[in-house]
């Protein structure tokens, strides 16, 4: 009957959906849950339950990195959904919502940090980006941050010492308001970017050979982490990157392009001679998807060029033009095989 609401049994749709075991049918009725406002409610005790269920660490929190990869699963399963099914009308019901998805699961997220996890002295809280999604968020001093796909931030009102203290694993940028009497510190997992207030990159993922942080305006200090010591400081100036090979302890500053490594907060991304084995881990976080290759060789290809609204179909499309390879979807993963 026209204006009544279906009923669903949104205990049931939402363990499936969680667990990967819907029907075709079954996700179709998860997304249209996760869309709708009028279920969100409803759906928060069924996902929390299974959060709080999850192993807890030693300090008795639910570990960050568990939360981060129920989001990862879940993006991954819509955005796979939607490559295979370019003209159904599922594909159509996920391009509408899965960004709605996304922003609900995050929320839901950021509601169970302050819900469940075990409060200390200073209080942090964690802002998860899952694969296939770029997250915005403003910090309680009003710095703006802009969290890229696969990252992690743990944050803190009033940190140590009175330092405005965030925790990345990942890339983030930054638009910090400027408070001298409160200075910002970025730690990353290899060295710390101390500010007073600027604009800058920082690609900082556990993964990665290269630590990079990218400076727009203003002024930064890079000093030393518990886990590395630098032998000195160095301040960069607007236009000025530093990287740290984590493989040989290196450390450079060059001039740079900033644009090139700010553009995919806008959904851009910019590729300069960049081999297939970053440029893949680039495309996984971006899309939300698996990249296998059967051949070590296609690791070493080079790309250049740029890519915004394409799907991920559309740029492998566009690297089988350009390069000797080829690309099918086998299970749950997108398969590069040579030509």
């Amino acid at each position: 009957m026209t204006g009544m609401k279906v009923k669903y049994d949104i205990k049931s749709i939402t363990e499936k959906y969680i667990n990967g075991k819907c029907t075709p049918e079954e996700l179709e009725e998860a997304i249209i849950l996760f869309a709708d406002p009028y279920h969100n409610l409803e759906l928060r005790p069924t996902l929390f339950e299974h959060w709080k269920n999850e192993e807890t660490n030693d300090s008795g929190e639910i570990p960050a990195e568990d939360l981060s990869n129920m989001l990862d699963k879940v993006h991954h399963r819509i955005n796979l959904q939607h490559y295979k099914k370019p003209k159904s009308r599922i594909q159509k019901l996920i391009l509408t919502v899965s960004k709605i998805a996304a922003i609900l699961i995050i929320g839901l997220l950021l509601g169970l940090s302050v819900q469940y996890l075990k409060k200390a002295e200073p209080v942090y809280f964690t802002s998860i980006a899952p694969k296939g999604s770029v997250s915005q968020m403003i910090l309680p001093d009003n710095s703006i941050v802009y969290l890229n796909a696969g990252s992690q931030l743990k944050y803190t009102v009033e940190g140590l010492k009175g330092k405005r203290e965030v925790f990345l694993d990942g890339e983030a940028w930054f638009d910090v308001t400027k408070n001298e009497k409160k200075p910002f510190v970025v730690h990353t997992p290899y060295y710390d970017v101390n500010v007073l207030g600027t604009q800058f990159n920082v690609k900082a993922y556990k993964s990665d050979t290269e630590i990079a942080t990218t400076l727009e305006q203003g002024s930064v200090q890079i000093t030393s982490s518990d886990n590395l010591k630098l032998a000195q400081t160095a301040i960069l100036q607007p236009g000025e990157q530093l990287v740290y090979n984590t493989q040989n302890r290196t450390i450079n500053v060059k001039d740079v392009e900033t644009r090139m490594f700010t553009a995919w907060k806008e959904s851009k991304l910019i590729f300069i001679n960049m081999n297939l084995k970053e440029l893949f881990v680039v495309l996984e976080r971006k899309y939300g998807v698996d990249i296998q290759v059967t051949n070590d060789l296609i690791l070493d290809y080079h790309y250049d060029g740029a890519i915004k609204d394409e799907t991920i179909l559309e740029v492998l499309d566009l690297l089988k033009e350009t390069l000797p390879i080829k690309y099918k979807i086998e299970g749950q993963a997108i398969l590069i095989t040579k030509k």
